[in-house]
């Protein structure tokens, strides 16, 4: 069974042996994560496709993948032969419409209980209400079929570094505790792994690119325990860290059953919950759904948290400094360069920095009509020489430990078109709409999105990703509760409010010539000088990514006074906050790439 086309004829003889009309393999594990230990990628597996998300359905006679927009060309390529058809997410039709409207009345549908949210599973009900169609969730039937398949992760979980901690543990659960409480909660149980590592100031590498670990949190008015794979292996200066906090050590299999013995109220999150999790909780115990509320805690950063970003910030435009400066002599000097190399080659400037832990998410580096592709990841088997005249993207990232880094830069290799210089004139004008922004406090974030888009609109231009995601203080490079994007169903979670940390990234892509995204980190900030007071309270970004945007893509003669004002006092700040980390080669490159323009 070493292609998927074996994997799904050996899925659908188990199918028919449980009457199961429809199998759905979602992108997901019980921590309803982004990115997934290997042992969750079952879509993966089945599927041969790689993205990071996306939804599986296999039927008796046929199998659909669904993907948005950053995805289609990388599933159709992946896709072929394998007997999977690719689905277009961004039509308003979603797997649940298809499965609802496709299956017959009083059919089975299945799909992993580990893999399927409280929330996911109240929305397939609802849809298939109609139908009578029934949700299967009790086991995994892909599990007998997976006989290599990996084992748990066992990382080392370590304690954040104190000198970048601004908040203790115990703290944080004081303000979780009188959450609660004003929930009207006896218990709170958290399954997603982002707020566990900062509830408990612990960080791991269970998950690619995520300083997390494999946990579940149960807290308590007077009591918390933390649940992960191996508690005996737990070094013993964490296990010091969790018993000053109150903080005691279980199993991570043994989250079930301690929840059977609960009785009263428990708070949980319903979209970061799977079944499989509560499947013990007695059925008198009654449940408040609504977000964590370290989830929103989290995501406004303290003011020492902001001075670290800070410092990293400058720390990572330092690396990238030497990075494109080494680039750009290797690429003039003849050099043969990949895809490839360029993760590489970030990776060891960055790593010549003071408190760099890894990357933040798996480097993309697209050239001419890969750049095109938005999440497109370069592989042995398949990857472009940057030679000639193009565009190269390069969307990367770093954790430290005083933050987390994404940042997306796309520089020209021989000598960019007209077409070229407007497209990504058209980016940076969007860039900077978003990134001159004043806002009220407390506006729903999907709301900014147009003030973005705008001025690729009025060129009839537009991209089908979201423009801004939350990200995480050395954690995920990407958490909410914000987002911008108006593809998000607007919810009180949504607000911004001072001290979010939010990424800023427009893009533009032509498929099969280029692809072109402007990426930098910002963070609400109250307006210094506020004009009328009495219209409430207002926001503004502080962008606090540190590194050129190449000049020589610019066609001036498309932007006004106010965008070039605001490149060249962006390019300022850079150049006076990089030159005294940087010298040689990246000095002369930092001093010539913020020259400035008119």
């Amino acid at each position: 069974m070493n292609t998927p086309s074996q994997r799904l004829a050996a899925l659908r003889e188990i199918m028919q042996q449980q009457q199961l009309n429809a199998w759905i393999i979602p992108s997901a594990d019980p921590h309803l994560s982004e990115y997934l230990p290997q042992h969750w990628q079952s879509r993966v597996y089945v599927s041969g496709f790689t993205g990071s998300v996306g939804t599986l359905v296999v039927k008796a006679d046929s199998a659909d993948l669904w993907v948005d927009s950053r995805y289609w060309e990388q599933a159709a390529q992946q896709l072929a032969g394998s007997g999977i058809a690719l689905q277009k997410l961004g039509f308003g039709k979603t797997h649940i419409d298809d499965l609802a409207a496709t299956l017959p009345e009083h059919a089975q549908v299945g799909v992993a209980p580990d893999m399927l949210s409280l929330a996911a599973k109240q929305q397939l009900q609802n849809a298939f209400a109609a139908k009578q169609i029934r949700l299967q969730h009790d086991q995994d039937i892909l599990a007998p079929l997976w006989r290599d398949r990996p084992a748990l992760p066992t990382s080392e979980i370590y304690l954040h570094n104190p000198a970048f901690v601004s908040e203790s543990s115990a703290d944080k659960l004081a303000r979780v505790r009188a959450a609660m409480q004003e929930k009207g909660a006896n218990y709170h149980l958290i399954s997603s792994l982002d707020d566990i590592a900062w509830l408990t100031n612990l960080r791991g590498s269970d998950v690619p690119f995520n300083p997390v670990f494999l946990a579940y949190l149960l807290i308590g008015q007077d009591n918390a325990t933390l649940f992960v794979v191996q508690p005996q292996a737990v070094q013993a200066a964490v296990q010091h860290s969790l018993a000053e906090a109150g903080i005691t050590l279980a199993d991570y299999a043994n989250v079930a059953p301690a929840l059977a013995h609960l009785q009263g109220t428990l708070l949980l999150d319903p979209a970061k919950t799977a079944v499989s999790t509560v499947q013990q909780l007695p059925p008198d115990v009654a449940l408040i759904e609504s977000i964590n509320p370290s989830t929103l805690f989290k995501s406004i950063k303290s003011a020492a948290d902001i001075e670290h970003i800070r410092e990293t910030m400058r720390q990572d435009g330092a690396a990238l400094c030497g990075f494109f400066a080494e680039l750009e002599h290797k690429l003039a000097a003849g050099e043969t360069v990949t895809e490839l190399d360029i993760d590489t080659l970030l990776l060891i400037h960055r790593s010549q920095r003071p408190h760099f832990i890894s990357p933040s998410f798996n480097t993309i580096a697209g050239y001419n009509a890969n750049g095109a592709l938005p999440h497109y990841s370069a592989t042995p088997e398949a990857f472009s020489e940057i030679t000639g005249d193009g565009l190269l993207l390069i969307d990367s990232g770093g954790q430290y430990q005083g933050g987390t880094t994404d940042i997306t830069r796309v520089i020209p290799i021989g000598t960019p078109t007209a077409a070229q210089q407007r497209d990504f004139t058209l980016v940076l004008k969007a860039h900077i709409a978003l990134a001159r922004a004043v806002f009220p406090e407390n506006i729903p974030a999907p709301m900014l999105d147009a003030i973005c888009r705008a001025p690729m609109w009025q060129a009839q231009c537009d991209y089908g990703h979201g423009t801004g995601h939350g990200v995480g203080y050395f954690m995920n490079v990407h958490e909410g509760p914000q987002v911008i994007s108006y593809h998000a169903q607007i919810n009180p979670n949504h607000a911004m409010k001072a001290g979010m940390f939010t990424s800023n990234e427009p893009g533009l892509y032509r498929p099969q010539q280029w692809g072109i995204r402007i990426e930098n980190l910002v963070i609400n900030q109250p307006v210094a000088q506020p004009a009328a007071t009495e219209f409430g309270n207002f926001l503004c970004f502080e962008t606090v990514t540190l590194c050129p945007i190449d000049t020589r893509l610019v066609d001036t003669s498309l932007m006004n006074a106010e965008e070039i004002a605001w490149l060249n006092e962006y390019h300022a700040q850079v150049r006076e906050k990089l030159l005294p980390l940087v010298d040689g080669a990246a000095k002369t490159w930092l001093e010539e790439r913020t020259a400035a323009i008119d």
